[in-house]
């Protein structure tokens, strides 16, 4: 049975953040997701996960100065010991808020970088954060994302995502199947996931154009979430999209999941 976790850094966005865990709960969802805690004390979101309920599915370890533009460090080779330094942050997060996905983000490709370079420094970050999770059940993802909305992105279809996390040699590192994303980036949606479910550990949706909610779009999600669910998945979905208008309004596609 699909399990939706509502994204909070996308979904209701018509209240501050630490509402949002409230809004989620009334909504129906039992989990969510966001793209980073580290704005607030993590007592104080356990407090509101605790108050209303949800599981904390996943956030994303720290990928930078988001407000200048950047979308990750885990390619960047001057990058490394601040990497390094924010897996350290993410686990205490994690720990505190029972957390079990952490997700990297590779960053932008600079200009005229090696490109053999960026990959063997984000193998060795996979690695690193691998080992840095041995034992607390938490596992690492690595999120492949589409070019039109972060051109340049260093990671971008899931045949380059399944190659890193297979170099960084961890058990405990795997592949962030975002549906929205590889629509955009290659398509044959369900043939893909089939062939790579034993790699995949946590998908996220959104329609394809706009990043809007299910419905909204060209992906028939009434087909390919039932058929994610036969082939034996049984995590979580998480909801990264952008709500056309009023969150609660939009969400009569979830309704039986919720």
């Amino acid at each position: 049975m699909t399990r939706l976790a509502a994204n909070l850094s996308l979904m209701f966005n018509e209240a501050p953040f630490m509402e949002r865990f409230d809004r989620a709960a009334r909504a129906g969802f039992k989990g969510v997701e966001y793209l980073f805690p580290y704005d607030f004390p993590a007592a104080a979101i356990g407090a509101q996960l605790a108050m209303h309920n949800l599981e904390q599915v996943l956030f994303d370890f720290p990928a930078g100065d988001w407000a200048k533009g950047e979308r990750g460090l885990g390619c960047l080779p001057d990058r490394v010991g601040e990497f390094q330094d924010g897996v350290g942050t993410a686990l205490e997060y994690a720990k505190t808020l029972g957390c079990s996905r952490l997700t990297v983000l590779a960053g932008v490709a600079p200009s005229g970088a090696d490109r053999e370079e960026l990959s063997q420094t984000l193998s060795d970050n996979l690695t690193f954060a691998g080992k840095a999770v041995e034992g607390t059940g938490i596992t690492v993802l690595l999120e492949a994302i589409n070019t039109i909305d972060i051109p340049g992105f260093f990671v971008t279809t899931t045949a380059q995502s399944k190659a890193l996390v297979a170099a960084s040699g961890s058990p405990n590192v795997k592949v962030q199947y975002d549906i929205y994303h590889m629509q955009i980036m290659e398509g044959d949606l369900a043939r893909t996931i089939q062939a790579n479910l034993g790699q995949i550990g946590h998908f996220q949706l959104a329609d394809n154009p706009g990043r809007n909610e299910p419905g909204t779009g060209e992906i028939n999600y009434g087909f390919l979430l039932p058929y994610i669910d036969s082939l034996g998945y049984d995590g979580w979905v998480g909801c990264e999209y952008r709500p056309k208008g009023q969150t609660e309004a939009g969400l009569s596609w979830a309704r039986k999941w919720l």
